[in-house]
C-alpha cells in the first residue's frame, strides 16, 4: 500500500522515508554545487521559484533474506551477523529454496544432505538427530532457543535450517554433544507475501499450507503461516495428522528498533512405528533386519500405538541498535508441550519364527520459560578491530512425567506379530524441575585482513530438583560448567579462509530429556556431567558468490557417556571413552545460472576407546565401533533450469552399513548400505502458479533407514512420489 507522508522528509522517526535520506542529502549538496558554479552568471537579485515536490514512498523489507541454495551469513554460530566464511566450525544453512524444491516437511528429510549428520528412528515418536556419532532429541533450536521436548516439527513456518557440526556449549549452553540444529522462523515484514501450496502424494498424502503477510501501516507488519497434512505410509496401520497456526508481527518504532512478536500452536497426531526387529543368527556373525523387503509389515499393535503432541508458544525479539553501533538484543520464549505415545513394538531379535513384544504408555507436560539478552560492542584498539558479544541467559523448565506398562507378551509368530495388551503397571513417575543460569563473553577480532580470533566463554550454573513420585526420593544438584571456545581463521584472499578451532560442552546428569538419573537416583554423584571436546581444522572456498565449498576434519571425544545396561534392563553404566574422528566436505549453491548444486561426503571413524564391563565380563570392548554412524555417507541433488518454463533435478543419497546400536558381546545388529535415487521436475505455469512433481526411491531399492536399537529397525519406504502446486496471489 502506497501511503502519503506530510512530514519532513529528513526527520530521523519517519522509518518509511528513511531510505531516501542520502539520496535528499546527495540532491541538496549537488544543487549547492550547482548554483555556486552558476553564480557568476545570475544576478544575485534574481530569485529563482522551485517547486515543491511531494515524495510518496513505500516501505520495503525483505521477507526472504536467504535466496538460491548458498546462504552468506549466519547469527546462529556467534550470535552476531557473521559471514560464514569466517566462522570457524562447519555449519550447513538448509535455506527456503531447497525446502521447496526437496518438498521438505521434516527434520529427518531436512538433514538427508547434510555432512556429518543423520536422522535416528527416535522410536517412531519424536525427532532424533545423529551429531557425529552422538544422539539427540534435545539440542534442536528455534530462533536460537531451546526447543527441546520430544516431538515432530513441521518446516511450514521456517525460513531456514541451521546445522552447526561439532558441540558449541560457549553459545548454546548444555548438550551440543555432536553440534545443534536451529530453524530460523519466517518474520512479519512490508514486502506482500501471498503464497499457497498443495500437495497431493502416495498412500493418500493431503497437505495444503499458506503463507501470507503485509504491511499494515509504516511501524507495523503482520504474516500468518499454517499448515494441515493427513497421510497414511506405506507402513500398515500408520499414519499422521497435523495442524500448524503461527501468526507473527513486527513493529518498527523507528529506524533503529524492531519488535518481533509470534505465537505458534502445533498438534500432531499420528501413529508411532519402532519398525521392524532384527534376524538371530546362529553362526556368530552380525544379525540383520528382518524380512527387510516385506517393508509394510507392522510388528506390535498399529491401533494401540498412538503418538499425539500439542505445543503452544510465545516469542518476543527485541532488537535496538544505539547511535554508538552497539546493539542490544533480548530473546525470550514461553512453550507449553504435552505429549503423550502408546507403543506396542518388537523387544527381541526373531528366532525360530518367534520373537518377544512388550508395550508401554509414556505420558510428558513441560513448561519451558527462556531469556537471553545479547549487547554486541564494536570498537577498535591499536588498529585492531573487534566485535565483543556479552550475554546473559536465564531458564526455568519444569518437566513432568509417567510411564505405565503392560506385560511382556513371548513366543509372538513373527508371520503374524500383533498383539493387544493394557498399560496398568506404574513404571515411572517422577518431576524434573530445571533452574539455569548461564553469562557468556566472547570477542571477535580482526587482527589485519588476513587473520582473525574467535575467543569466548561461558559460565552455566545449571540445577537439577528431581523427585521420584513413587519412591518419595528427593535429589537436588547443582552444576557447574566452564565452556570455552577458540578459534584462529587465515584468509589468503577475500573469498577463501582455513581455521582451526577448539570448543567445548558439557550434559548434566539429569540426562537428554531432563527425566532423572537413569538408574543411579540413589547415587547421583557417581556420574560426573558428560564432556564433549571437539577439536576441527577446515577450510572455506567461496568460488563464486553464488557457490561455496567446505572442508573440515575433526576429533569429537566424549567422556562419562551414560549408556544403557546391557545385562539389566532400565539400569545405565558409565562409557569412559568414546570419540568420533571424520572427514566432512559440502558444496553447496549455483554453479552456472541455470544449475544449482548441494553435494555433501563424510567420512567417519566412531569408536569406544576402553573396555566396558567388568573384567570377568567385558560386554563393550575397546574398538568397538559407535551406533548410527556409518564410515561414509554421501549426498548430491542437482537441479538444472531447461528454459523459463521447465527445470528438472535428480539426487542421490547414501552411506555404508552401520551398527543399529553399539555392538555388544554376541548382541549386534548391523544395517547393510544403501544407494537412494530421488527426481524432481518442475513447470512453471504461469506468472503466480508452478508446479513440481517430486519422486523418492527411483529404484524402489528395499533399505533400512535408521533404527532405535537392535531390534527397532525403521524399512525405507518404496517409491514414492508426490505433486506440488504453488501459487502466489
Amino acid at each position: 500500500m502506497f501511503q502519503r507522508n506530510k512530514k519532513p522528509l529528513l526527520n530521523g522517526k519517519n522509518k518509511a522515508l528513511f531510505p531516501l535520506k542520502k539520496a535528499v542529502i546527495h540532491a541538496l549538496q549537488l544543487s549547492a554545487i550547482t548554483s555556486m558554479a552558476l553564480s557568476n552568471s545570475v544576478s544575485a537579485a534574481e530569485d529563482i521559484a522551485l517547486e515543491t515536490v511531494e515524495v510518496i514512498s513505500q516501505r520495503t523489507s525483505d521477507t526472504k533474506p536467504v535466496k538460491g541454495y548458498k546462504a552468506a551469513k549466519s547469527t546462529s554460530s556467534t550470535k552476531t551477523d557473521t559471514p560464514l566464511i569466517d566462522v570457524p566450525q562447519a555449519v550447513t544453512v538448509i535455506t527456503q529454496e531447497v525446502i521447496k524444491d526437496q518438498s521438505i516437511m521434516s527434520i529427518a528429510d531436512t538433514i538427508r544432505y547434510v555432512p556429518g549428520v543423520t536422522a535416528s528412528n527416535g522410536e517412531g515418536n519424536r525427532d532424533a538427530v545423529v551429531f557425529r556419532g552422538n544422539q539427540t532429541t534435545s539440542d534442536l533450536f528455534i530462533d536460537g532457543l531451546r526447543d527441546d521436548v520430544q516431538v515432530y516439527r513441521d518446516l511450514y513456518n521456517t525460513d531456514r535450517v541451521e546445522v552447526l557440526k561439532g558441540p558449541n556449549g560457549m553459545i548454546f549452553g548444555r548438550g551440543g554433544a555432536g553440534g545443534v540444529l536451529n530453524r530460523v522462523t519466517k518474520k512479519a515484514g512490508w514486502d506482500t507475501v501471498k503464497d499457497m501450496r498443495i500437495t497431493y502424494g502416495a498412500w493418500d498424502q493431503r497437505r495444503v499450507s499458506g503463507d501470507y503477510g503485509t504491511g499494515l501501516s509504516d511501524q507495523i507488519a503482520f504474516r500468518v503461516n499454517t499448515v494441515y497434512e493427513d497421510a497414511d505410509s506405506y507402513r500398515d496401520g500408520v499414519n499422521l495428522e497435523r495442524f500448524g497456526l503461527n501468526p507473527t508481527i513486527t513493529i518498527a518504532p523507528d529506524e533503529n528498533t524492531n519488535i518481533y512478536l509470534s505465537t505458534e500452536y502445533f498438534k500432531d497426531k499420528r501413529i508411532g512405528d519402532r519398525g521392524i526387529p532384527s534376524a538371530a543368527n546362529t553362526t556368530g556373525e552380525n544379525r540383520r533386519p528382518f524380512n527387510i523387503d516385506h517393508e509394510n509389515q507392522f510388528f506390535g499393535n498399529a491401533a494401540l500405538s498412538v503418538n499425539e503432541s500439542e505445543t503452544s508458544a510465545f516469542n518476543a525479539i527485541i532488537e535496538h541498535t544505539f547511535a554508538n553501533k552497539v546493539k542490544l538484543k533480548n530473546n525470550t520464549r514461553y512453550a507449553n508441550y504435552n505429549k503423550f505415545y502408546d507403543n506396542i513394538y518388537a523387544n527381541s531379535a526373531v528366532t525360530n519364527g518367534l520373537l518377544k513384544l512388550s508395550g508401554y504408555s509414556d505420558i510428558t507436560n513441560r513448561e519451558n520459560w527462556i531469556n537471553q539478552t545479547d549487547i554486541t560492542i564494536p570498537f577498535t584498539t591499536a588498529h585492531i578491530k573487534h566485535q565483543l558479544l556479552v550475554g546473559a541467559e536465564i531458564m526455568e523448565q519444569t518437566n513432568e512425567n509417567q510411564r505405565y506398562t503392560m506385560p511382556d507378551v513371548n513366543n509372538i509368530a513373527a508371520s503374524n506379530p500383533i498383539t493387544t495388551g493394557a498399560f496398568t503397571t506404574l513404571a515411572r513417575n517422577q518431576d524434573t524441575d530445571i533452574s539455569s543460569r548461564a553469562i557468556y563473553l566472547q570477542d571477535q577480532i580482526t587482527l589485519s585482513s588476513q587473520w582473525q580470533v574467535i575467543a569466548g566463554l561461558r559460565r552455566d550454573i545449571f540445577n537439577t530438583d528431581y523427585t521420584n513420585n513413587r519412591s518419595s526420593l528427593k535429589v537436588d544438584v547443582t552444576d557447574t560448567f566452564w565452556s570455552p571456545r577458540i578459534g584462529l581463521i587465515f584468509k589468503p584472499s577475500h573469498n577463501m579462509s582455513f581455521y582451526t578451532s577448539y570448543s567445548l560442552s558439557y550434559a548434566p546428569r539429569a540426562g537428554d530429556q531432563l527425566t532423572g538419573f537413569r538408574g543411579n537416583e540413589n547415587n547421583p554423584a557417581l556420574f560426573e556431567p558428560e564432556k564433549f571436546i571437539n577439536k576441527e581444522i577446515g577450510a572455506k572456498w567461496e568460488i563464486n558468490p553464488d557457490l561455496s565449498f567446505t572442508a573440515a576434519a575433526y576429533l569429537l571425544e566424549r567422556e562419562n557417556l551414560i549408556a544403557n545396561d546391557p545385562n539389566q534392563a532400565g539400569a545405565t553404566v558409565l562409557i569412559d571413552g568414546q570419540e568420533t574422528k571424520g572427514l566432512e566436505l559440502s558444496l553447496a549453491g549455483n554453479v552456472t545460472n541455470k544449475w544449482s548444486v548441494i553435494a555433501a561426503y563424510t567420512y567417519q571413524d566412531g569408536e569406544i576407546t576402553k573396555d566396558q564391563g567388568s573384567a570377568a565380563a567385558i560386554t563393550v570392548t575397546k574398538g568397538t565401533a559407535l551406533a548410527e554412524t556409518p564410515d561414509h555417507t554421501y549426498s548430491v541433488w542437482n537441479k538444472y533450469q531447461i528454459n523459463q518454463t521447465w527445470a528438472v533435478a535428480i539426487g542421490v543419497i547414501g552411506r555404508s552399513s552401520m551398527y543399529a546400536a553399539i555392538p555388544q558381546v554376541g548382541n549386534s545388529t548391523l544395517l547393510p548400505g544403501y544407494t537412494r535415487f530421488d527426481a524432481a521436475i518442475f513447470a512453471k505455469l504461469s506468472e503466480r502458479a508452478s508446479l513440481q512433481l517430486n519422486i523418492e526411491n527411483l529404484s524402489n531399492k528395499a533399505y533400512a533407514l535408521n533404527s532405535h536399537n537392535n531390534n527397532n529397525v525403521l524399512p525405507g519406504a518404496p517409491i514414492s512420489g508426490r505433486a506440488t502446486l504453488n501459487y502466489s496471489f
